[in-house]
């Protein structure tokens, strides 16, 4: 509560004056429907993004359609980096064109490769993968303790993974779409460790919207040079656009706005909904099949993530 809600007394500060119980009950229930719902949104926004990249990585190519992700997601965050410009020495954007290759660029990319040859629910359901990669690296490269529930985790979600791989889709094998969802989703794992690391003092949104306009320039020789020269479909343009503005730059406000509010331990719960909405989507709007086998690795790889999750809700 500020200094304008106390009540003053003689100039001296009392205490905040009690609210009635209708007030109180309403000040508990709004910010809680409230973070509900924009979690579920997040969550609803994150799943799109791979029906998105489904639809447009065969007009575009996946180096094209990252391009333009990355680029128009950090037009999107741009104005939370110019307010923290000043922090942003010529070392530290160098620090960040790193990570961003490892948390933004590849993983992307790998996602974009993945979507041109199999469904959008098998990018959704192996990007669950990236909270335990995340406890896998840290335990690997920078000691942290694992602990069994995590271990648990890995080992279900792995089994996930193997699932996944061993689909089939109009006849062909998924294996190569899901092990580069499994890889994208590593990627993630090692560069959210180094953002820990060393970007932790900077502003998040600042920092991300540095990311994305790294990864873009870094990105921008391959993208130019396979860019395509037939006419792109006004779906796959639709696609391109709402993946850079709505899945990438909205998104990361959106999400940045509530670990501001909740904390990153209770938002990350969103990794629960993300291939869930993957999956409905493209069910809904692309047609797209719902397989027994999506079915039961979607099912294990959640499993793994509800078993590292309490570990660290333990902890």
């Amino acid at each position: 509560m500020s200094d304008s809600e106390c009540i003053t007394v003689r100039g001296r500060r009392a205490l905040p004056a009690a609210p009635s119980a209708g007030v109180a009950a309403q000040a508990v229930a709004a910010p809680s429907r409230r973070t509900l719902l924009e979690l579920t949104l997040l969550g609803a926004i994150w799943g799109a993004s791979f029906m998105f990249m489904r639809v447009a990585a065969a007009d575009f190519g996946p180096f094209p359609l990252v391009e333009m992700r990355l680029a128009l997601g950090a037009l999107v965050l741009a104005p939370f980096l110019w307010r923290a410009r000043a922090r942003f020495t010529g070392l530290l954007w160098l620090r960040i064109a790193g990570i961003a290759m490892m948390n933004a660029t590849v993983p992307l990319t790998l996602f974009a490769w993945a979507a041109e040859r199999a469904p959008a629910g098998i990018g959704a359901i192996s990007n669950g993968m990236t909270v335990m990669f995340t406890a896998l690296v840290a335990f690997v490269f920078f000691g942290e303790r694992i602990g069994a529930w995590r271990l648990s985790g890995l080992t279900i979600g792995f089994v996930g993974v193997t699932i996944l791989a061993s689909g089939r889709s109009a006849g062909g094998s998924v294996a190569p779409a899901a092990l580069a969802g499994t890889a994208a989703s590593l990627c993630y794992g090692v560069g959210i460790n180094l953002v820990r690391r060393h970007l932790t003092p900077y502003p998040p949104a600042a920092v991300a919207a540095a990311a994305l306009a790294s990864g873009a320039l870094l990105l921008a020789p391959l993208a130019a040079g396979n860019w395509p020269h037939h006419p792109i479909p006004a779906a796959s343009w639709t696609s391109a656009l709402l993946l850079g503005v709505l899945c990438t730059g909205f998104a990361f406000v959106l999400y940045y706005r509530l670990v501001a509010r909740i904390g990153a331990p209770r938002t990350s719960t969103v990794t629960y909904l993300i291939p869930l909405f993957g999956v409905i989507w493209a069910w809904l709007l692309l047609g797209e099949p719902l397989t027994l086998t999506m079915g039961a690795a979607g099912a294990l790889i959640m499993a793994g993530v509800a078993l590292s999750q309490q570990r660290a809700a333990r902890s």
